[in-house]
């Protein structure tokens, strides 16, 4: 028997040997896949459904109707446009604050040697560790005797205005994004800015001008992951607001749903409506998102 043979054999042997595992991952994947999509999937079916075929001939069934009547209906009477309007006025600007909070305090924490450093970076990270319900009671209370002015909130006070919304998530969203960004921060070489400040840069212009456009994967990775939380989110807009018009597309599912009787095929497709713009935000940045949390785990 030649050498060549048995070095045949050995990577023959190795491959059935890497087989096996490689199959019962891609099964375990297909199978994680399944589990998440099959809902979702569910849902689209039924959407597509007339209530009275689903109550004739059950919602595991061949359909016999199909057609586009639950989601005119979802989009008229669960007023989703007025909605989805106050989701983007509360969504936008809480994403921009956040994100721009987040990445000042990571710069000072990631590129400067100070003291405090590491506690600084607790304290952001604190509101991520207390349960939102805890402070419900508090919150509520205060939001009722915190004044704006008329300009900012109609009732003259934070609680029922998009001011105050704004500011729980960006409160609550910050110390997330800081402890993200200022590990990102760490992965910049030093050099950079030993650089800049040998040409004269100012403590500013570094951050803006070097260190922000080097982090822009991970502030797109950021972007999509706020965008979903904060658009999702129906707690706080419970709790700090009254006023239904001025409510974020969340309970547009709500105003579909009646005291003695609810269509879930009409939620259904109101459900599959309101899930579209994350899923174009995720589109749309589906690259940077990979690669701003590839490159985060990386050492530079």
């Amino acid at each position: 028997m030649t050498s060549a043979t048995v070095t045949a054999g050995a990577a023959r042997t190795a491959r059935r040997a890497l087989r096996l595992p490689r199959v019962g991952l891609h099964a375990f994947l297909v199978a994680t896949a399944i589990v998440w999509l099959a809902p979702v999937a569910w849902a689209v079916f039924t959407s597509f459904r007339p209530y009275a075929d689903t109550a004739k001939y059950g919602y595991v069934s061949v359909p016999h109707t199909l057609s586009l009547v639950n989601y005119r209906n979802a989009w008229t009477q669960g007023e989703i446009p007025k909605h989805f309007l106050n989701s983007m006025i509360i969504t936008l600007p809480a994403i921009a604050l956040i994100l721009l909070f987040a990445a000042s305090v990571a710069f000072v924490v990631a590129r400067f040697s100070f003291w405090f450093n590491v506690p600084l970076l607790i304290f952001f990270m604190a509101a991520n560790l207390l349960p939102q319900q805890v402070i419900i009671t508090p919150l509520y209370e205060m939001y009722l005797r915190i004044p704006l002015p008329n300009w900012l909130s109609d009732t003259g006070l934070a609680y029922d205005s998009f001011i105050g919304l704004i500011a729980i998530n960006v409160a609550f969203q910050t110390g997330f994004c800081t402890f993200v960004l200022s590990n990102y921060m760490k992965t910049i070489p030093s050099s950079l800015g030993e650089a800049a400040r040998v040409d004269g840069a100012s403590v500013f212009r570094q951050f803006w001008g070097i260190i922000l456009p080097l982090c822009r994967p991970a502030l797109a990775a950021l972007a999509t992951l706020e965008f979903t939380w904060i658009y999702n989110d129906f707690l706080w807009a419970v709790v700090l607001m009254s006023s239904g018009d001025k409510r974020p597309i969340t309970s547009s599912l709500t105003n579909l749903q009646g005291v003695f009787f609810t269509d879930n095929n009409l939620i259904a497709a109101a459900s599959v409506l309101v899930a579209l713009p994350t899923l174009i935000v995720f589109a749309a940045l589906q690259r940077q998102f990979i690669s701003g949390l590839t490159l985060g785990a990386q050492k530079g």
